[in-house]
């Protein structure tokens, strides 16, 4: 029996990286993946991270509304028109601002960029992109390590390769396990609590009710 893997997401109700902000899941249709990183809260910030003086509401309000769109849309199925449209205008956005920072649009501006990325499976040269700027961006502490993991995982993924977070899952015969295999098992979990991901057990465990309802 093959494994099938997840490619819808989980409804961003509150954001998440490795922040400590946490995700809501609900499933629907026939699959669902995590939309924001679940995450280790060990060294989540007390307060909001405050306002930039470069913060640019309204790029901030468009990838908010983009994102939106995204969610509704995988609450009925699969919509890959809808992911091409997103995704041309992700590729606009990174050509002129590059990654969309903490600074320019917030943390919910920067998981709503991530989610948008982490969907456009369909042009892999965008998606390879965003994820090298978003590399930079983390680098620079303007963005989250969480969904840098969980969009080099999904690049690897599209690619054949090995992953090296297991963030990107699948359901099996006997349950969740990743779409790839893991690069270096024995390395894995310290890969992941750099990240500020939550153990992979724990994580596969979260994903065991979403597969059940598969």
């Amino acid at each position: 029996m093959p494994v099938v893997l997840l490619t819808t997401v989980l409804s961003l109700v509150a954001c998440a990286g490795v922040d400590g902000r946490t995700p809501t899941a609900t499933a629907s249709g026939s699959s669902a993946t995590a939309t924001a990183p679940p995450s280790s809260d060990a060294a989540a910030p007390t307060t909001p991270r405050p306002r930039s003086p470069s913060f640019d509401q309204a790029l901030h309000d468009e990838l908010l509304a983009m994102l939106d769109r995204d969610q509704a849309a995988r609450a009925g199925g699969a919509d890959p028109e809808g992911d091409r449209a997103r995704t041309q205008r992700l590729a606009e956005i990174l050509d002129r601002h590059g990654w969309p920072t903490y600074d320019r649009v917030g943390e919910d501006g920067e998981d709503a960029a991530w989610a948008i990325a982490q969907h456009s499976d369909l042009d892999p040269a965008v998606q390879a992109r965003a994820l090298d700027l978003l590399r930079v961006a983390v680098e620079a502490g303007q963005g989250s390590p969480g969904n840098l993991a969980y969009l080099e995982d999904r690049v690897a993924v599209g690619e054949g390769r090995p992953q090296r977070y297991g963030t990107q899952v699948g359901c099996g015969p006997d349950g969740p396990e990743p779409a790839t295999p893991l690069a270096d098992e024995d390395a894995v979990e310290e890969l992941r609590a750099a990240a500020g991901l939550d153990p992979l057990a724990d994580y596969l465990d979260e994903m065991t009710a979403v597969c059940a309802t598969d």
